[in-house]
């Protein structure tokens, strides 16, 4: 992938229904269509959601497409398939793009929820899901991965976060530090307090540390699949609540789950430049917080 980091990008983030397929084809051609779209309107940086790959769960005979631990097993035979078409698309388009994740069974067995970067020339890189829900870790058996990445793109350097990822301040410092300057979380949440979870920490994440969060739910019902049945969110792009961006740090939002893409073009050498010229140093005064985390107890009488 290209080293070389733009001042602008256009993103498309995905709210991306899981849908069942007659063939693998079926899906392919949905693979095509979205992508189609999004390069149409001019985005050079697409985002898709955690387990959008599920949907080819569909493709499973009916009795494993109701067991958990049969859907994982029976997924992958089509992975290097589902790889090599995002990879391939990526390619014919010109553009970046991390593609749904899919859980991914490793030479020992395990099985960790990865998601795929594809850039322009078609090389893709991986991102593991770093911390796991008590759905994954306790009911399904997707394990965690081990260490997180940043990627070099004609996009700009991107750091990933998948879903409960973003929850956890310090995994976003360690992309940033490492030179991360855009964060991208594809999100599967059932509820709306799950939903809020991850849009209200990406939001806590770009104040933190001044970058742009770009995050993609699913969104929609799959009842046939016991893993991501129930599908609520709603794709935004957040930024630093600061100079030249909105007081809300709400780039885009979409209003509702209507299927489709939220577009935006970020200006990252704005975000960039806040780290020198913005109302407060969130990033530089991360490690002021080391100072303040002796924490005396004091008695206070009621008398």
């Amino acid at each position: 992938m290209s080293e070389k980091h733009p001042p602008t990008v256009t993103v498309a983030t995905a709210q991306y229904p899981i849908e069942a397929f007659a063939d693998f084809a079926d899906f392919q051609a949905k693979a095509a269509r979205w992508v189609h779209d999004a390069a149409r309107c001019g985005a050079e940086l697409l985002v898709f959601p955690e387990y959008g790959a599920m949907e080819l769960a569909s493709l499973l005979p009916e009795a494993e497409q109701g067991d958990l631990a049969a859907q994982l097993h029976g997924l992958q035979p089509w992975r290097d398939a589902f790889v090599e078409t995002w990879r391939g698309l990526a390619r014919e388009h010109g553009v970046t793009l991390l593609a749904p994740s899919l859980p991914w069974r490793l030479d020992d067995g395990r099985f960790v929820n990865r998601a795929w970067l594809c850039g322009p020339d078609g090389d893709p890189g991986h991102q593991d899901k770093q911390v796991m829900t008590r759905f994954e870790n306790d009911e399904w058996g997707v394990e965690a991965g081990h260490g997180l990445r940043v990627f070099d793109t004609p996009a700009g350097r991107l750091g990933v976060l998948i879903c409960y990822d973003s929850e956890f301040p310090l995994l976003a410092r360690a992309l940033v530090d490492a030179g991360a300057e855009l964060l991208l979380v594809p999100s599967c949440t059932d509820t709306e307090a799950g939903f809020q979870r991850v849009r209200l920490s990406a939001q806590a994440r770009a104040i933190e540390q001044q970058v742009a969060i770009v995050h993609s739910p699913t969104v929609g019902e799959a009842l046939w699949s016991p893993a991501v049945d129930i599908n609520i969110g709603r794709a935004g792009v957040y930024t630093p609540c600061d100079h030249g961006f909105p007081p809300d740090g709400v780039l885009t939002q979409a209003r509702d789950a209507t299927p489709g893409w939220q577009l935006a073009r970020l200006d990252l050498a704005a975000i960039r430049a806040l780290r020198d010229h913005g109302q407060v140093n969130n990033h530089a005064d991360w490690s002021h917080q080391n100072a303040c985390l002796a924490v005396g107890v004091a008695r206070v009488s009621c008398t």
